[in-house]
């Protein structure tokens, strides 16, 4: 026999309201908007409330800044919301590569919208950011070094022909002007690095961290420099010893799969481009010793690297999943490579929109090859490296990151430039 409900009960299918002393009245699904809406609200503020409309899976909505809108975006479950709350900075990557959130907009636009809101938050903030020293970078041991460069830059060479120049250069270009093509710039940036190292025909050279190879052969071939090259990545190794033969240069370039802190001879420069990054401060004082061992008497040198304008981790998300074991340095943390060892910094030049520049080349050839490098890996890989190009363009815009090339010599050396008229005649 059926029971009638008492009239103090509510229904089965009633919701559930609460009215106990803080809580007002309402069903527990308006309480949980409520606060999600306000810890969303919460994590705006923390980012120093960027002019960005989120919206989340119900329709709710949150904005954040005075001005208009520069960009959506939408969070589509509450697994995510959370996630993203509890670390932004780690979680935003891992949710936007698994399709759980969407940037509704110009990405890069998004992107610079929210660093530049971060940096304000930053330098108006006397309390220095204490989640910053919980992520532990992985550490550039020989045998960590290996695995971490084999992370990035093993995953195949015909993925990077998709959307690097015809020369496979993976750094930063070089725009004398700034409608040049990147294949242009590209030469240019390897002019550039020879005349900023006043190569002359028979200069020995040693090369720490090669890439593909480009910039070996390119001191060989035009500047008539004998050139020896160390990288511990084999897909790039390879390809760099075919290019050799093929260009009839392997006479005068020597690729070596090796770690730099094994460089043995004795060479009259040296040149490290985009590798500075992936060496750790903490290894600072190893690559110095070997500039030092390997430099002959009046030696130059120039190191390339993305870098800082103050020490600080590198972003988490990139960090784990795109370039394990990078720390991008700042100029007072690369004085560790010449101080110690008597060093002699000639000159400082921060090129960090050619970089902007030369990814936003590369964002826009990866796009028109994004089905490609979806039928190689899947739609997560092209969401992850479609938002590293894109943050990386944003880093670089808004003074994140910045592209050091500094150029070094021994000191007391005096054979060296007047003036600085023979960078650019």
């Amino acid at each position: 026999m059926r029971q009638e409900q008492s009239g103090d009960m509510p229904a089965a299918d009633a919701p559930i309201r609460y009215r106990a002393a803080g809580f007002g009245g309402g069903t527990l699904g308006d309480m949980m908007r409520g606060a999600e809406k306000r810890l969303l609200a919460r994590m705006m503020r923390s980012l120093g409330d960027p002019p960005v409309q989120v919206a989340l899976w119900d329709g709710q909505e949150v904005s954040g800044g005075a001005t208009p809108a520069m960009a959506r975006v939408l969070i589509r479950d509450r697994a995510a919301l959370l996630g993203l709350i509890s670390d932004p900075e780690l979680r935003f990557g891992e949710l936007y590569t698994a399709g759980r959130i969407e940037v509704q907009g110009d990405l890069v636009l998004f992107l610079e919208t929210v660093y530049r809101a971060m940096s304000a938050a930053s330098a108006a903030s006397a309390s220095p950011n204490r989640l910053a020293g919980l992520f532990q970078r992985r550490r550039n041991n020989v045998p960590e070094a290996r695995r971490n460069i084999h992370h990035h830059y093993d995953i195949g060479n015909d993925f990077y022909k998709l959307w690097l120049d015809s020369r496979m250069v993976y750094t930063c270009a070089y725009f004398q002007d700034q409608a040049q093509s990147l294949e242009e710039a590209q030469v240019g940036k390897m002019d550039y690095i020879c005349r900023k190292l006043r190569l002359q025909p028979g200069d020995t050279v040693v090369e720490a961290g090669c890439g593909w190879g480009a910039l070996a052969l390119h001191m060989a071939r035009h500047y008539g420099a004998r050139v020896t090259a160390y990288n511990i990545s084999k897909e790039q190794i390879a390809y760099a010893r075919e290019r050799a033969r093929a260009e009839g240069l392997d006479d005068r370039v020597q690729f070596v799969e090796d770690d730099y802190r094994n460089i043995r001879g004795r060479f009259d420069a040296f040149v490290s481009v985009g590798m500075l990054e992936h060496v750790g401060p903490e290894n600072y004082p190893q690559l110095g010793a070997t500039m030092d061992r390997c430099l002959a008497p009046g030696g130059r040198g120039l190191i390339h690297s993305i870098g800082r304008d103050r020490p600080g981790p590198m972003n988490a998300w990139i960090e784990r999943h795109i370039f394990p074991g990078a720390c991008p340095p700042s100029l007072s943390q690369m004085t560790h490579l010449f101080e110690p060892f008597g060093f002699s910094v000639l000159d400082v030049e921060n090129l960090r929109l050619h970089y902007a520049r030369t990814l936003e080349h590369w964002l826009q050839r990866y796009e028109s090859a994004a089905d490609r490098v979806e039928k190689m890996f899947d739609a997560a890989f092209v969401r992850a490296w479609r938002l590293y190009l894109a943050g990386s363009i944003a880093a670089f815009t808004t003074g994140s990151l910045q592209l050091f090339q500094v150029t070094f010599t021994r000191g007391g050396n005096n054979a060296i430039p007047w003036t600085r008229r023979y960078l650019y005649e």
